[in-house]
């Protein structure tokens, strides 16, 4: 299971999905039939993650195929990302708290054998020593399989929600701070209070074709408990009038001429990697490679373009003289380095996510039934 890293890749990848297995995924996407059959699923998370292609983009492909009733699961599960980014948006101590616990359970459980055992893929169960390995050889999982993973660090391994996050995120093509971290909260029993996601052998029997057997699980286990809870924080997503500075651009917007501001006139593009030594979550060498490559695929296809960029450093925004604007880099590292470093830019958000994010105020259900007044807004 490769993921190439570059936009062609991404499209080809869409293209190719679109065109064979988009009919079928309603039917069949709830299957893991193992890291070299995975046609019944997009693959596309880890491009979206990084905006090498948009969910625009994504969900316009699909409905040149099919209308939208036939493409409506699909369509939900693509924005389920945007609607992940959003609920943190309005309420970001989230995110913020999620690094100040992960700092001190990191310290409390660094010799723990349960957990060295669980990150080691020696632990009983034999389907989650597979996907422990399958992560860290393919850095993806299925969707469906991350719910099974949770739950069995959670509830049967009775391991911190935070850690597991952790080792997802460092892991991950596709890991962000508002998917990862909601999805294992959710997982727990802490994102919807009381709700929590438990993992049966029944369930990974079915939707794994019969590849597992004989999986030993807490199949009774009770929702983790957070007395914390977060009200939403007013923010102001407008943009300012547009005038002639250097633009930043993260490692979530990777597709400038795919962008709202392709026609808008940038001295200079700053293209920003973010390596390790800023990072709260140490990533793995293989997402931090990934991650270079997307942004050096960007880099050609804006030379390719006559426009002047350059790939710095985050440590280099400092040195930037000028007057910048930046698009946005969401709820996260990138964010939080700007933040701890006092850098005040004037942000450019995406159309999709000022119109998108005034409806995650509350749960996904609620979110979905403005899908259709979301897309509209695409013409």
């Amino acid at each position: 299971m490769k993921f190439e890293a570059s936009r062609a890749a991404a499209l080809n990848k869409l293209n190719n999905f679109v065109e064979e297995n988009l009919a079928e995924y309603s039917k069949l996407r709830n299957f893991d039939f193992g890291p070299e059959k995975r046609t019944n699923v997009s693959c596309l998370s880890p491009y979206i993650t990084h905006g090498v292609i948009n969910e625009r983009e994504i969900i316009e492909k699909s409905l040149s195929k099919f209308s939208f009733s036939k493409n409506e699961k699909f369509i939900q599960e693509v924005l389920w990302r945007t609607y992940w980014k959003g609920w943190l948006e309005l309420r970001p101590n989230v995110w913020t708290d999620y690094l100040v616990e992960l700092n001190k359970i990191r310290e409390d459980f660094k010799n723990n054998q349960n957990y060295k055992n669980a990150i080691e893929g020696k632990t009983d169960i034999e389907c989650f020593n597979f996907w422990v390995n399958e992560l860290k050889e393919n850095n993806y999982l299925h969707n469906h399989t991350r719910m099974w993973f949770a739950s069995i660090w959670i509830f049967t391994l009775e391991l911190p929600w935070q850690l597991g996050a952790e080792f997802f995120m460092q892991h991950l093509y596709d890991g962000d701070a508002a998917s990862n971290t909601l999805g294992w909260r959710w997982v727990a029993g802490v994102q919807t209070q009381g709700k929590h996601y438990l993992a049966s052998e029944w369930n990974i029997k079915k939707f794994t074709n019969n590849r597992f057997n004989n999986i030993k699980l807490n199949e009774n286990a009770p929702p983790r408990v957070s007395e914390k809870t977060y009200p939403i924080v007013k923010q102001d997503f407008s943009n300012k009038n547009l005038d002639d500075r250097n633009l930043l651009i993260f490692e979530n917007n990777l597709s400038f001429e795919a962008s709202d501001f392709q026609n808008n006139e940038f001295k200079k593009i700053y293209i920003i990697s973010n390596k390790n030594e800023t990072r709260s979550i140490k990533l793995s060498e293989n997402v931090i490679k990934f991650k270079l490559l997307l942004i050096n695929d960007q880099k050609q296809r804006l030379n390719d373009k006559s426009i002047s960029c350059e790939t710095i450093d985050i440590n280099e925004i400092k040195n930037i003289n000028e007057r910048v604007f930046a698009l946005y880099p969401n709820v996260g590292e990138n964010l939080d380095y700007l933040n701890s470093n006092s850098l005040k830019f004037d942000f450019l958000y995406r159309k999709l996510d000022q119109y998108s994010w005034q409806y995650c105020n509350k749960g996904f259900f609620n979110f979905k039934n403005y899908i259709p007044k979301i897309i509209s807004t695409f013409n």
